[in-house]
């Protein structure tokens, strides 16, 4: 099985001066756990619910702070043929809970660990 596999539905976009509650709000919504951060049609960061998180535990104004502030810039990302065993152990290195998933610079979507475990899972049994 393909990192290409695990991507479901659209990927959602916020602008880097979107409000912390504004990401919050979409995405509770849309019942995401990250963003994709898009400026002139290019991925240019993500934004997850541990970035939120962090920022809330500073003290952040979530009304006038924007997620440029707290996003990952230009993370790191998934070839849509990489294997998911390959991906779940990279997650696992590196701590990440959301990674996007590139295809000739086109984000084609964002996968979760919860969606590498449930891959990884179903695999074995």
């Amino acid at each position: 099985m393909t990192v290409r596999d695990l991507v479901a539905g659209d990927v959602i976009w916020v602008a880097p001066e979107a409000t912390l509650r504004d990401a919050a709000e979409v995405m509770v919504s849309t019942e995401v756990g990250s963003v994709a951060v898009e400026v002139d049609g290019a991925l240019e960061g993500i934004f997850t619910e541990r970035d939120l998180l962090r920022a809330v535990a500073e003290g952040a104004d979530l009304d006038i702070e924007p997620i440029s502030t707290w996003m990952t810039e230009y993370p790191d990302s998934f070839h849509p043929e990489m294997d998911v065993e390959e991906a779940a152990e990279w997650m696992l290195a590196t701590g990440f809970r959301h990674l996007p998933v590139v295809d000739g610079g086109t984000v084609v979507g964002i996968i979760s660990i919860k969606d590498v475990l449930w891959a990884v899972t179903d695999e074995e049994t």
